[in-house]
């Protein structure tokens, strides 16, 4: 079959497509940013001897996992912020994807602070060392490394994920290409550069964790 290519048409909606990249680009840093902190509270929380605090952790973890993404986008969205005032969608967009990919950077910390032997534990504690000053110097330095390659394959997911938030009307990549390709009937020449776009955000990771693998790469 011959197919009349047409990127012309796509080339005039080019700044579009660039300020749909550009909002992705600064919902997936935010979300990065949130998640990662959302996820290290939650590993702690599961580790703490405060009972409140495990099985709130727990709770979390567990709904969150067990949910689709696009159900909670629609649940938290039209649900919960509405509820509370909260209008902006950029705002609720991150929360959104911050919670969600929480839960599961929550398990990949907790599975790498695990990972450190009970004997460099007891060795810390005949030293004197307390619980924070284990987890400072101890766990956290040995759990990043075990952690970094599952980690940076949640966090490029999570910038797929945010596709999703097209459904709430959040100006995004996927969005903006789906419109331009609503405004010219050119599919292909619509979601190629929507491919590329995405490849730009998630190989420069990719290669930044490949990098961080090989700097930490020492004997325990």
């Amino acid at each position: 079959m011959a197919y009349e290519w047409n990127f012309p048409a796509v080339w005039g909606y080019r700044s579009k497509l660039i300020q749909g990249w550009g909002l992705t680009l600064g919902l997936s840093l935010l979300s990065l940013f949130c998640s990662s902190l959302f996820g290290l509270l939650a590993a702690l929380s599961r580790k703490s001897s405060v009972l409140i605090l495990r099985s709130g952790a727990l709770l979390y973890t567990e709904l969150i996992r067990g949910t689709p993404l696009l159900v909670q986008i629609l649940l938290l969205y039209y649900g919960i912020a509405n509820a509370v005032g909260l209008s902006q969608r950029f705002i609720a967009g991150v929360l959104i994807l911050s919670c969600f990919s929480g839960a599961y950077l929550s398990e990949i910390f907790r599975a790498g602070m695990e990972s450190v032997s009970s004997a460099q534990l007891e060795s810390a504690r005949s030293l004197g060392m307390n619980r924070r000053q284990l987890i400072r110097w101890l766990i956290l330095p040995q759990a990043l490394r075990q952690v970094l390659p599952p980690m940076t394959g949640q966090c490029v997911s999570l910038i797929k994920d945010s596709s999703l938030l097209s459904i709430i009307g959040l100006q995004e990549f996927t969005l903006s290409a789906r419109e331009v390709n609503s405004y010219t009937y050119s599919t292909l020449e619509a979601y190629l550069p929507l491919a590329l776009g995405y490849l730009l955000l998630t190989l420069p990771l990719s290669m930044l964790a490949r990098w961080l693998e090989k700097r930490m790469q020492y004997a325990t």
